[in-house]
């Protein structure tokens, strides 16, 4: 089995643990358990693909990349950065700070929305 079938199974399975902890948004310790448990795999999931591809590196030459592989990478980069500030807005709620739960359905919404492209225009880079 190739790498890439294996980073394809593990996005599946990351995609589908962010929507069934969107699906239990509503029962707080449940929604962390399986959110930071899919966060923390999706970040792993980047640090394997980077020690197998040096995705840094091809990632890094923009201006001669196709402009898909841009954007997924830009999406890509774009979803661990709003994991960091959900992680810090969902903290915060777990603190009973509820100023920012806005702030975190927003940046959740984004995120889930964002996930799903990447893993789309993942099978599209593949595939081109």
């Amino acid at each position: 089995m190739s790498s890439q079938v294996i980073f394809q199974i593990q996005s599946t399975l990351i995609l589908i643990l962010i929507y069934i902890g969107l699906y239990y948004r509503q029962f707080p310790s449940r929604h962390v358990k399986i959110m930071a448990s899919a966060i923390t795999w999706d970040i792993l999931l980047v640090l394997q693909i980077e020690l197998t591809r040096g995705a840094i590196g091809k990632a890094s030459k923009a201006m001669t990349n196709p402009m898909l592989l841009n954007f997924h990478v830009t999406i890509a980069v774009t979803t661990i950065l709003l994991y960091f500030a959900l992680i810090y807005t969902g903290r915060k709620m777990l603190a009973k700070n509820y100023e920012v739960q806005k702030l975190h359905k927003f940046l959740g919404m984004t995120a889930v929305i964002l996930r799903t492209a990447t893993y789309i225009t993942s099978y599209l880079v593949v595939s081109h």
